[in-house]
């Protein structure tokens, strides 16, 4: 096989029990739609496109679920009050604040009591937050560094699932003076596998009377879904894509992400040439998790070189995060001479990106719901 897709993928590993069906909602929940379905669906219900942007104004752009509120706030007739029902919510059931470095993990138990849990990032800019947000209970990928991965029950979640991590997310934040100004889709889960309710819920993030998310601070990460990557570049979405290598060959990326590994390297990078090339200017985040004696060598520097190549890019490592302690981060001199070997072989940036939360298992890799363990 050549290239690996969602629909050639089924999404539980086989030998993993699985839920498949997201929790239903109401038909004119703002939260599951993309702005543009939902005009589509409240029309359908008898509502002008004044109705419908006042409505996602009120549910996604000030978080007001209570309906007795939103028919007063939104000046909605019974008649629509009636036909949105009640709006579930995912419950928050567990908050962790790291000591160290001010990152926050939220777990959320679903209507199906599954649990999926959301970082909140600090950020430079003071008052600042980005979400790291999930977009599966579990993941297939198989990436053997990865936590989330071992979770046995996976499934996709609903548009409104996502919407609604940032909404209460956002909620806390606020309490505190602060504020949500960006999101990246590296929680739970593969968000190429759960493609349309990602974007649709990205879209509603970033739309001025929803969420009011910046586009451009919204990125989409992915272990390389090839015609996923190309699907997203020929609709010519606004958000950032990221793409994560595990390593520069065939065989090393065999070893790591075994999944995604089904499609050779050299396709995934002509996916993201194919995407920077549409793009017209910029660089290509290419992700990279660095694993102590594995794959930051010498030759593993000369083997990013030769598949990258000229294509424009910004390289982000990341040290590898592994509680079961069956992978190490690289050492400084390990990575100082990978780092060096980079700037010969490849010459391009490269940014050591710093995976926070560690010990609160919410840095990259280490989201698996221990809140299950805790009677959830």
């Amino acid at each position: 096989m050549s290239s690996l897709d969602a629909s050639q993928l089924a999404l539980p590993l086989a030998s993993a029990p699985v839920r498949i069906a997201p929790a239903a909602t109401s038909p004119l929940d703002p939260r599951n739609f993309s702005p543009e379905a939902f005009h589509e669906a409240a029309a359908s219900f008898g509502m002008i496109p004044e109705w419908s942007r006042r409505l996602m104004a009120r549910v996604v752009g000030e978080g007001i679920h209570d309906l007795k509120v939103l028919e007063k706030k939104a000046s909605l007739s019974r008649k629509v009050v009636n036909a949105i029902g009640e709006l579930p919510r995912l419950r928050l059931v567990d908050v962790q604040l790291s000591p160290v470095d001010n990152f926050m993990k939220l777990a959320f138990a679903t209507p199906d009591d599954l649990v999926v849990e959301t970082v909140l990032i600090p950020l430079h800019k003071p008052g600042a937050v980005s979400l790291c947000l999930s977009s599966q209970v579990g993941c297939a990928m198989g990436c053997t560094f990865c936590a989330t991965a071992t979770m046995k029950t996976r499934r996709n979640l609903a548009t409104w699932e996502i919407i609604d991590q940032v909404l209460q997310a956002r909620e806390i934040v606020q309490q505190e003076g602060r504020r949500v100004t960006g999101a990246v889709f590296m929680g739970m889960g593969e968000p190429f596998l759960n493609y349309d309710r990602v974007l649709a819920a990205a879209e509603t993030m970033c739309c001025p009377y929803g969420a009011s998310i910046c586009g451009k601070n919204i990125t989409v990460s992915t272990v390389g879904l090839v015609p996923e990557i190309d699907r997203y570049t020929q609709e010519n979405r606004r958000f950032r894509l990221s793409i994560s290598l595990g390593a520069a060959t065939d065989e090393k990326r065999r070893q790591v992400v075994p999944v995604a590994a089904q499609t050779p390297v050299k396709d995934v990078i002509a996916a993201a040439q194919r995407h920077i090339t549409s793009k017209g200017q910029g660089r290509m985040m290419l992700a990279y998790v660095c694993i102590s004696g594995f794959n930051v060598g010498e030759d593993d520097a000369r083997a990013l070189g030769e598949v990258i190549g000229d294509m424009p890019v910004r390289l982000d490592l990341i040290d590898v995060t592994d509680p079961t302690g069956r992978y190490q981060p690289p050492t400084a001199d390990e990575l100082n001479t990978f780092r060096d070997a980079l700037q010969r072989y490849l010459g391009q940036p490269v940014v050591r990106r710093y995976s926070g939360g560690a010990d609160i298992r919410a840095a990259c890799g280490t989201l698996a719901a221990q809140s299950i363990g805790k009677g959830v």
